[in-house]
Parts: structure tokens; sequence; C-alpha cells
């Protein structure tokens, strides 16, 4: 199974927003008077610039994002975070030197807008000049809108796409998918876009699911918008419309950074209030059953296929095959403070080191070994679809009752139903809600086997 090259552009949101708040939090000082420069305020202008960001969609700019779009997000966030400074000061300060504070604000967004101009032009100049920022895609069909697309990828390099090949399936279809197939896996290409005009049903099926299980991006190209269903998502390359197959929440950098500063913040209190006692103890009663170190760890399947180490307190003898073989009910190699706290799910806790280094989250699909991701990503459809989130300590399946061994097909069929369902619908309040139902469910004592 090919690994995904991952995500692009992935630092330049994250670094926009400091940059931002930055020229924000500088020019407050240099321009504000000091009766109003205290901690509620500095605090007040990053709250509000994050909002106000997030509802006008400030840094959701893509590559193929027109400029007169991005105007029109500069003037709403000027215009809505001016007035929350103004009713903020006005309410909070008694302060009404309106003058002071168009000034300040003003000066801010010029500086922000001239920033965020030159990284979009520098970015496109980049791609011209190096061939750097780019993505490998194939089109699949023919017909006017297959040739205006191709015509878009190469006449505007600086948009960041490589149009590597053009498939024409009008004859030989079949050939001609499976050759299709094969080529993006050698290639490593990135995205597939098809015309839906030269597509059957079945044909469709059967891109979505080559995408699913290879953590390829799939987009298609309609002839009549009106006759496809509301829940895809559509955006414009020009003016040639695209749809987008899934939409993922975690996507969304604003979402990335909620998710990542509860995660951290949760795993603080846990590491701090909890392990910080527990290890000490549980070390001691570990290493007084049997031989071997505290900490089991092993090979797992994160983020983009990436693998990383997971921790987990040790609960068996050492043996040869805990990295080959899934542990079974009564299994002869569970110690008995191993049964314990694994029926607690007490084992999982050193996992929140794996949440504050960024490999896991506190919620989200449960990270396979190796040798069974394998196994799962070619015998189970949609397995792969799981790695385009962080795995978590918890999940919704696990919630549900998919947790334990995998006696039967059933059960990781279902898992991955959930999974992606969690994915395509994550939200705070979904997390929050999975983390409560773990808890209660570890409190009744439920066994488990991973």
């Amino acid at each position: 199974m090919r690994k995904k090259t991952g995500r692009y552009s992935g630092y330049i949101r994250p670094f926009s927003y400091l940059l931002d708040l930055t020229v924000i939090i500088l020019l407050s000082v240099e321009l504000i008077p000091e009766n109003l420069q205290m901690l509620p305020f500095y605090l007040f202008l990053v709250t509000a610039w994050v909002v106000v960001a997030y509802n006008t969609g400030f840094y959701e700019v893509y590559r193929y994002t027109k400029v007169i779009e991005i105007f029109g997000k500069i003037i709403k966030q000027y215009f809505i975070f001016i007035i929350l400074n103004f009713a903020y000061v006005g309410y909070f300060s008694k302060f009404y030197d309106t003058k002071i504070i168009l000034q300040f604000v003003t000066y801010a967004i010029f500086i922000i807008s001239f920033t965020k101009l030159f990284i979009y032009y520098f970015l496109r100049k980049f791609r011209v000049v190096f061939g750097g920022n780019f993505r490998r895609v194939v089109i699949v069909g023919n017909g006017k809108t297959v040739e205006q697309l191709a015509d878009f990828f190469n006449e505007n390099p600086d948009y960041g796409y490589k149009l590597i090949r053009v498939f024409d399936v009008v004859e030989n279809k079949k050939t001609q998918i499976e050759s299709c197939f094969d080529f993006v896996l050698e290639q490593k290409i990135d995205e597939i876009y098809c015309s839906l005009s030269d597509l059957t049903n079945t044909d469709i099926s059967k891109f979505i699911d080559f995408t699913d299980n290879n953590l390829k991006i799939l987009k298609f190209l309609p002839d009549n918008k009106e006759i496809l269903s509301r829940n895809l998502i559509f955006d414009y390359y020009d003016y040639i419309p695209i749809i987008s197959l899934r939409n993922i929440p975690l996507d969304e950098t604003t979402n990335k950074i909620i998710k990542r500063l509860f995660d951290i913040a949760f795993a603080l209190v846990i590491i701090l209030g909890v392990l910080s006692w527990l290890i000490p103890i549980l070390a001691i009663l570990i290493k007084l059953e049997s031989k071997g170190p505290i900490f089991f760890r092993q090979k797992r399947n994160g983020l983009n296929y990436h693998e990383f180490e997971c921790l987990k307190f040790r609960s068996m003898t050492l043996n040869d095959i805990a990295d080959l073989y899934q542990v079974s009910k009564n299994d002869p190699r569970i110690t008995r403070i191993g049964r314990f706290i694994r029926k607690t799910s007490i084992d999982e806790l050193p996992q929140f080191f794996n949440v504050l280094t960024g490999d896991m989250s506190v919620v989200g699909p449960r990270p396979h070994m190796v040798s069974h991701t394998e196994m799962y990503a070619r015998k189970i459809d949609k397995f792969m679809v799981r790695h385009f989130i962080k795995p978590g300590i918890t999940g919704l399946a696990q919630t549900k009752g998919f947790r334990g061994e995998v006696e039967t097909d059933k059960d990781i069929i279902y898992r991955v139903k959930y999974d992606i369902f969690y994915l395509e619908n994550w939200s705070l309040l979904l997390d929050i809600k999975i983390i409560f139902l773990t808890v209660y469910n570890a409190i009744k004592g439920e066994e488990k086997a991973y």
C-alpha cells in the first residue's frame, strides 16, 4: 500500500494566523492608549479576530481562489472587526476616540492584506519558476469540459496543478479505467478528475472505491450542475465547475487548531493529574509480576498512513508474536495486572503522550498494528479512508460496541462505517460526547482485547 504524499501548504494557514495576530498585538501596543493595554483587551483582539475570520472565511484561500474573492474577504473582515473594536472599547473602557481605533484597525488590515496578497502571488510565482507546491493530476473522460480543464491546468501553472495525462474512456472503457488505476499508483498521482458524462454509475463507484482505498483525491466534472446532489461540494477553477466527493471538516485550518488545542489541553490534564502518580504505581505492579519494560511500544499507522510508535502500559508477558497476532479473550499472555488494566482501559492512558507529540488525537479512528492495517486494506472496502485524519485513543466505533477483538468481518466493516461517519461529521461536541461515553463504558468495566 502506497503512502499518501500528504497535504499541501499545510503550514501556510497556521503561519498566517500567527503572523496576523502578531501584527495586531504589536500595532495595538504602538497605537492604543496605555489605559487600554491590558490582558483582557489583548484577549479580546485575538478572540475577535479569529472568530470573525472563521465566519468570513478570511483564511479559506485556495490555489484556485480568485483575487476578487480575497478582496471581498478582506472588506468583510475589516468592517466586522472594526465594529467589534468600537463596541468593546465603548462598553468596557468608555473610550470614545474613534479616530485612534479607526487608525489602529485600518493599519492592521492594510499590513495583513499586503502580506496575504504577497504570499498568494509569491506561491503562484514559486510554482511557475521552481515547479514546487504543485499537485499531480489526471483527467478521465473526453469532451468539452475535459478539454477546458486540461487547457486550464496547462495554461495556468501558477495554480499549482500539473496535468500528467488524460485518459480517454470512449473505447475499451474497462481496460482504460484499470490502466488509469495502475498509472495513478505508479506515478504517485494526487488527484483524479472524472467527467460524469463519460462514466456509468458502476464506473463512478469503481473510482470512488479506488480513491478511498488508496488515499487519493477524487473530483468530478459535471455537465449540468442541477442534476447532482446538493450534498456534494462545488468549487470553480476559473469558470469551470468542479465537484468534490467528500467534505472533511478537519481539513479546515480552524477546525484543526480547535481540535489540536483541545487535544493538548485534555492530554496535559490526564498526564499531570493522573499519569504523574499512576505510572510509578503501575510500574511497580507490572515489574513485580513479569520481567520487561513498563511500556509496550507498537508500530501503528496514523495520519496519511504514516507509521508511529503507539504507547501502552504492558499488559502481557514478553513474547515474539505481539506485533503479529491480536490479543484474544482469556489470552494466556495477559498477566493478572494486565487483565485489570485492559478491562478498565487503563493500559491505553500512555497514548496521551502520543497525543501531546501530535501522532494521535484524543478522539479518532482506533489505529491498528501495521500487519493488520495492510491485511484490512486489501480485504475491507474503504478501510484506508480512516487515515485521512489522526487516529484516536477512543472513537465513535468503540462507543457503539465495536471494540476489542475482531472476530468477524462484520466487526471491522462497522468500525470503518462509524469511522467514516466521524470523519465526515466531526465537531468538538461530538468529541466530548465520545469521551463521556468512553469513560462511562470504562467504569462499567467492559473487557477489550485490542
